[in-house]
């Protein structure tokens, strides 16, 4: 029956393709379809993202995730292969670098014990360690920072497409085209159903379709505290060099910075309201990002912007964290979304233990039930200090 499933994965971005490309991998040996309305992925999530990698989070859970995709990132390009042509996901591990004034070193320190508790290779640096690291850096107002070598960024769009090809190579089938609506029989998932009318049949659907995932959990009556949350991104080009490459490093103000090839990229985290807008505002980096830089690195201040965009976060307004598993009282609908701008980051763990889950009923490999869909109405939130 060319409708009918074992596994319908909603969502083709790298959350999606990487539960799809575990399953496949791990030995499901069932029929995955995926849809993806967005065919040429020009507005998921994904592309659009920063591309930072962290491990300097204040959650045990976050940091679990981290630490497991920092290995699979490592050996990527390899591991994903395909016919010997290698994925180059471009992971440039500079490091990642939160600035901070006076009052923030007391939470920072607060912050390092848990996450060298936990495994993480943080570092507390002082003002004048800063500049080993950036040269040109303005430490007048800066006390220190949190540190960690081993992180940096990479290349969101290869990453992605690496799952991508992975899974239709081990079979997962992609149909471009939008799911409209889930169907549901009382408390069991059944399927979906598409935009022009044609239903398709699984006993198991995941919803990855991170900035859109809430509103079609929402058309079936299984609301998840998760909105659409527009970030912009902007890349300029200055006239003399940095003496080193960046770490992608958080000034205290929220601007964020880092080096994109021998340009940059910068961002911050705007009170916007929340709402599905792909609009970038030359005059958002005018007024709110360029000072900023300009007082933190002099050679900033004859920044050139090139172009901008905006991408979406699947903004959980609850606790700012991933929502992973079964749906209570609707078996066979999972969800995966919620990441809040950490999908990329954690996909590559979210994948294999959604993998462990589906297939058989627990998690192994990271146990990911503190980031349950029952966490809400148990009062169980995962609060996390470090979300940017």
């Amino acid at each position: 029956m060319p409708n009918k499933a074992d596994i319908i994965i909603i969502g083709g971005g790298v959350i999606g393709s990487s539960i799809a490309y575990h399953l496949l991998h791990d030995g499901f040996s069932g029929r995955i379809i995926i849809f993806e309305k967005d065919g040429l992925y020009e507005f998921a999530s994904t592309p659009r993202s920063a591309g930072g990698f962290r491990q300097l989070y204040t959650t045990v859970i976050n940091m679990q995730l981290s630490k497991y995709s920092l290995q699979i990132y490592k050996d990527f390009s390899k591991a994903m292969a395909i016919d010997g042509e290698e994925v180059e996901i471009d992971f440039k591990q500079r490091g990642y670098l939160f600035l901070a004034m006076e009052k923030m070193m007391p939470k920072f320190e607060q912050h390092l014990k848990l996450q060298n508790e936990n495994g993480i290779n943080s570092q507390l640096l002082q003002k004048n360690d800063l500049l080993n690291i950036i040269p040109e850096l303005n430490i007048e107002d800066i006390s220190g920072g949190l540190y960690c070598a081993e992180s940096g960024y990479l290349d969101p769009y290869s990453v992605m497409q690496g799952y991508i090809r992975n899974a239709k190579k081990l079979g997962a089938e992609y149909v471009y085209d939008e799911v409209d609506c889930l169907i549901t029989n009382q408390d069991q998932i059944k399927g979906v159903r598409m935009a022009d009318g044609r239903e398709y049949i699984a006993p198991i659907v995941v919803n990855c379709a991170g900035a859109w995932a809430s509103i079609l959990s929402e058309k079936a009556g299984l609301p998840l505290p998760v909105v659409p949350l527009p970030r912009q991104i902007f890349q300029f080009d200055i006239e003399k060099p940095l003496q080193k490459y960046l770490p992608l490093t958080m000034d205290p103000t929220g601007v964020y910075f880092r080096h994109e090839g021998e340009k940059f990229i910068s961002g911050y985290a705007e009170e916007i309201a929340p709402g599905i807008d792909f609009k970038w505002r030359r005059s958002a980096f005018v007024e709110n990002i360029w000072p900023v830089l300009a007082n933190r690195i002099q050679n900033f201040e004859n920044a050139k912007i090139e172009r901008g965009w905006a991408g979406l976060y699947d903004f959980n307004t609850e606790d700012h964290n991933a929502i992973l598993g079964e749906y209570p009282k609707m078996k066979g609908y999972f969800v995966a979304f919620g990441f809040s701008g950490h999908g990329m980051q954690q996909a590559p763990a979210v994948g294999k233990c959604l993998s462990e889950l589906i297939r058989t009923g627990k998690y192994d490999t990271l146990d990911l039930t503190p980031l349950r869909v029952e966490r809400f109405a148990e009062k169980q939130l995962i609060v996390e200090d470090a979300i940017y």
